[in-house]
């Protein structure tokens, strides 16, 4: 019998009710002959008495400083409760199943709490229980080392979870259920006519997903490209068919995304500074400027949208990390200007390469909608501007229409 891997989202576990629709699509999919393994989250998102941001809180409260595997292991308790619930619920309606945390599963990881990589999968006890009718259902986002530390995969890691589950039983597909009906051309609470992508391929959807779409971790999409395996992207709350992220349609015939689509969709991120340094002043700015970097890397501070020139370096940073990158460049002697407020716009197409006027028409676009352009960058799949945060939903509706991406 072929095996589908079906992962719920904290949204879709939030109350009951919701909780009882996400059990119909385990047993549609059940009744359609397939084994089926669920993943699931913790339950809703901050402030619901078991997610993963409130247990975190709780943990704060008592210590600001406590370990990372102390953190971890009360980070489990959310998928756990999620688990037994959710399998219990499905027994109730007449179908066997039973919960498994990510130890018991076989998901085996690095040392690195709170951001551990999936080392291996033993999947020796989910196939014996499939192969006996039951359903399965595994924590997120969860796994332990090889000598039974329990750790936690990151944010995003219930995908990893699902998807990392997908190769090692080889399965058909894995179906990620959300709060959306697909991958959008675009943010719909921003964009009205934003469309429903009905294929993606597996580049299309990281580079989406590394710019700020939040249906999907790219870190899952990577695992699941490893064996091809297909991911469907769905809403739990509707029966439409999301997206189909893959190489190849369902019938094994090749996507030719070239013959229609050139962008793919408008992404963006915010509470972001710019940090703008001149080197003017500097006898040898290029040993100045690795210096910068090198000193905000060792105070792990990740920094972005980087452009260097013999006159000036400039980068952005998260917002919460202004301040201490205020605080290092200022014991280092060094002046910036520093812009708050700040938020990036992203125009991703994996068919861009080579094609004339993308940039022209997107700053169009933006200059007639007066929007500053504070900085920008580009790759063959990526646009990149950086403009005021109170511009962005003006940015990216102008931006939409300007490539009529919509309905």
């Amino acid at each position: 019998m072929e095996i589908i891997v079906q992962k719920f989202g904290g949204t879709s576990l939030a109350t009951k009710e919701k909780m009882e629709m996400a059990a119909k699509k385990v047993i549609d999919a059940k009744k359609e002959g397939y084994d089926v393994v669920v993943v699931v989250s913790a339950m809703g998102r901050k402030g619901a008495p078991y997610a993963t941001d409130t247990l975190l809180n709780l943990i704060q409260e008592a210590n600001q400083n406590a370990s990372p595997r102390e953190v971890d292991l009360l980070l489990h308790c959310g998928e756990i409760i999620s688990s037994v619930v959710f399998s219990q619920i499905l027994t109730s309606k007449g179908y066997e199943s039973l919960a498994l945390t990510g130890a018991q599963a076989g998901i085996i990881t690095d040392k690195s709490f709170s951001e551990a990589r999936i080392l291996k999968i033993k999947p020796d006890k989910i196939k014996k229980h499939l192969k006996e009718g039951r359903i399965v259902v595994v924590t997120g986002f969860q796994g332990a080392t090889e000598d039974g530390e329990l750790t936690t995969l990151g944010r995003g890691g219930s995908d990893t979870t699902a998807t990392a589950l997908g190769v090692a039983l080889d399965a058909k597909y894995v179906e990620i259920f959300t709060d959306v009906d697909g991958i959008k051309t675009a943010d719909p609470r921003i964009v009205d006519n934003a469309k429903t992508l009905e294929t993606v391929t597996y580049s299309e959807i990281c580079q989406l997903a590394h710019q700020g779409a939040k249906v999907i971790h790219p870190r899952a999409v990577e695992i699941a490209m490893q064996k091809d395996i297909p991911i469907k992207i769905r809403s739990t709350f509707s029966d439409t068919p999301g997206t189909l992220v893959t190489n190849c349609r369902e019938n094994g015939q090749t996507v030719d995304i070239f013959a229609y689509r050139i962008i793919t969709g408008i992404t963006h991120m915010g509470d972001l500074s710019q940090i703008r340094i001149n080197m003017h002043e500097q006898k040898d700015s290029s040993k100045m400027q690795l210096n910068i970097l090198k000193t905000i890397a060792a105070s792990k501070i990740s920094i972005d949208f980087i452009n260097i020139s013999p006159q000036e370096i400039v980068f952005t940073v998260a917002g919460k990390n202004t301040t201490k990158v205020e605080s290092i460049l200022s014991e280092m002697n060094i002046k910036a200007n520093i812009t708050r407020g700040c938020a990036m716009v992203s125009i991703v197409g994996v068919n861009m390469m080579g094609v004339p006027g993308v940039m022209a028409d997107s700053v169009e676009a933006l200059v007639e909608k007066d929007i500053q352009i504070l900085q920008t960058a580009d790759s063959y799949t990526t646009v990149w501007y950086l403009v005021k945060e109170q511009d962005i939903e003006k940015a990216i509706i102008a931006l939409h229409n300007k490539f009529e991406l919509g309905n």
